[in-house]
């Protein structure tokens, strides 16, 4: 056979992921939030993208889903709309203006600041504030707080008093202070950079020991409550003698405690008290950022004929229009490429509208079929919860699986019995030991916490009787399972639990 070049047509398909896919699948995975920051960047980028400012609808008009219908409600037309507007309940056109509806409809009919009100009472307008009108473009209530001050900014501004090289000393010192209030650094490191002596060092941390909060600069737990117990007038022999066992106060050693500080039991239980009243980290009361509120990403409401609403939180997104009047206008104008840059825009704005209305449809339709898959938790509780994966959902609704992991990725559900991340409604199946039908996890953990949070008089519940405990309830579980939903939910073991015990009925 002769080697020689040739050529050959071969067919083969592949699946190519174009900027525009690339777009909706990053816009399905976004949440109400962080969509309405990209929307914000498109309408920065985008000259004929503009938001248009709308009323958000009622509650009422939310597209209602019974329960036996669990369809996806088409988007209602602008003709339906039309038909089923009441005319005669719209405000007629022909107003009088001169009549007393409108006497007092601007804020230049209004009375003075200061001065009392239509009816001759006090009024309650302040003086008039720049951006105070709660108007469109003002800055809001938030914005004319002042900042809170960090821990290291509260330091500094105390040490007035000091001299120049105790001052130097001092904001070595402060930085080197944790965000709880704690000193992490060595004394002699300090002194050695600084090069002063080391006892110079100690006489200034002992100055910062004094500042406000109570309890900062300490290097342990408990020099920081003995802190606070010397300006509370607190710290004799015997509390100091506690507070250098703190570790035989964690293991609940009630007797030995009494022992070695010479105490009664009533006298040990108020020094207990007094402890308990102390504030371990007293750094964290400041600085900080404040934390953020979660914004729901879909409401589901029970309708009174018995069925479910559900709809997106259109809150927070703006709804979107391509100004084609503006590319009208520009397009014959410029040259080439301002016609191309133009085009792409266009191109955009549009791919980026069907993208978002994709994207509602999509979470509508996933969180429809949630709901309609754990109804009986949002009517009975989450003991209710049934076990769910992300496959069930996809072949309910025709959808690839990841496509639901993205739709349920830092998105929440608001309703009635609360704030839930959609991945919340997703838990493995627990088998019940009479052979009925699998309980969730999430039903399991609830029960556990029922059990633990209904001890009392010192009777703690082992592992092993949490087990005989939930298979009476009707729960195939097993031990070390038992054991990692307890520590996943923070609960101590029963050693823990019964060590808390006996220092509360102590401090009882």
């Amino acid at each position: 056979m002769a080697i020689g070049p040739r050529l050959d047509l071969r067919h083969s398909q592949q699946l190519v992921m174009t900027p525009q896919l690339q777009q909706a699948i990053k816009l399905l995975a976004l949440s109400n939030l962080e969509l309405e920051s990209y929307i914000n960047g498109e309408l920065e980028r985008n000259p004929l993208l503009e938001a248009a400012g709308e009323a958000p609808a009622e509650p009422s008009d939310a597209p209602e889903i019974a329960s036996d219908d669990w369809s996806v409600p088409e988007p209602v037309g602008s003709d339906q709309l039309i038909a089923a507007g009441a005319g005669d309940a719209d405000a007629p056109l022909d107003v009088d203006h001169a009549a007393e509806t409108f006497h007092h409809d601007c804020a230049s009919d209004m009375p003075a600041p200061g001065t009392g009100g239509l009816d001759g009472s006090l009024s309650v307008a302040g003086p008039t504030v720049a951006g105070a009108g709660g108007g469109e473009d003002s800055e809001g209530f938030d914005a004319t707080l002042a900042a809170e001050l960090s821990l290291h900014d509260t330091l500094l501004s105390q040490l007035a008093g000091m001299d120049d090289v105790q001052q130097i000393i001092a904001r070595h010192i402060i930085d080197l202070i944790d965000e709880s209030g704690y000193f992490t650094g060595d004394l002699n490191e300090i002194g050695a950079r600084l090069q002063v002596p080391t006892a110079d060092v100690e006489a200034v941390l002992k100055i910062i020991q004094t500042f406000e909060p109570t309890g900062v600069g300490a290097r342990s737990l408990g020099e920081c409550l003995a802190l606070q117990a010397m300006e509370a007038d607190r710290y004799d022999p015997a509390m100091a003698m506690l507070l250098s066992n703190l570790d035989l106060l964690a293991r609940g050693e009630m007797a030995t405690l009494r022992r070695i500080c010479g105490v009664d039991a009533e006298d040990l239980s108020d020094m207990i008290c007094e402890l308990r009243a102390y504030n371990p980290k007293p750094g964290l009361a400041y600085g900080g950022e404040p934390p953020q509120p979660i914004m729901p990403d879909i409401f589901v409401a029970r309708t009174v004929s018995g069925g479910w609403a559900v709809e997106i939180n259109a809150a927070t997104l703006p709804r979107l229009l391509v100004n084609r009047s503006y590319y009208a206008e520009l397009s014959g104008t410029g040259g080439k490429a301002a016609k191309s840059f133009l085009s792409d825009c266009l191109q955009s704005a549009n791919w980026l509208i069907k993208a978002l209305d994709q994207r509602q449809r999509t979470i509508i339709k996933v969180a429809t079929e949630l709901v309609r898959q754990q109804e009986a938790f949002f009517l009975h509780g989450v003991q209710h919860l049934k076990p769910l994966n992300l496959r069930a959902i996809a072949d309910a609704i025709g959808m690839h699986e990841s496509t639901v992991s993205r739709v349920t990725s830092n998105k929440y559900l608001s309703c009635e019995r609360g704030l839930f991340e959609l991945k919340y409604f997703f838990t493995s199946a627990i088998q019940a030991s009479d052979g009925g039908d699998a309980v969730s996890a999430e039903s399991v953990k609830t029960k556990i916490r029922e059990l633990i949070d209904g001890e009392r008089g010192g009777k703690i519940l082992s592992d092993d009787k949490l087990v005989e405990l939930l298979n009476e309830a009707g729960f195939d579980i097993a031990r070390r399972t038992v054991a990692k939903y307890r520590e996943g939910m923070g609960i101590g073991s029963s050693v823990e639990r019964r060590r808390a015990a006996a220092i509360q009925s102590a401090a009882a």
